[in-house]
């Protein structure tokens, strides 16, 4: 995979994930890298262009498919940094930030469902 793609994103989130990516010790030549036509809403245009990325990371068996958006440079910035997230979720999950959001998103929906418990016996 070639890095050295001009990404629509600031150049601080590039040199953030950048960063991560050397701390992890990512071996960013192992990275396969597909376009592919993307599915869904668009009609024609969709069916045209592929501007879906695949990123294949075989060290650890992970496969990331990103189509959010219509170019096709920042679906590959959105997917590099979906791949890095799984990569580091499964390298280290202690450090990685994310886990720690979805435990508190969890904790806040708990406490919400008890109390609407509460509401409805009552």
């Amino acid at each position: 995979m070639n890095l050295n793609e001009r990404y629509p994103v600031t150049q601080g989130k590039i040199d953030g994930l950048m960063a991560r990516i050397k701390r992890l010790g990512i071996d960013v030549a192992a990275i396969e890298e597909q376009f592919a036509r993307g599915g869904g809403k668009g009609g024609q245009k969709i069916n045209k262009t592929s501007s879906a990325v695949v990123l294949k990371y075989p060290a650890l068996e992970l496969v990331v498919k990103v189509q959010r958006e219509r170019q096709r440079s920042l679906n590959r910035f959105l997917a590099l940094r979906e791949l890095v997230d799984r990569i580091e979720m499964k390298i280290s999950p202690r450090t990685f930030a994310r886990l720690k959001e979805i435990g508190k998103i969890r904790k806040q929906k708990s406490r919400r469902a008890r109390r609407h418990a509460v509401k409805e016996a009552a």
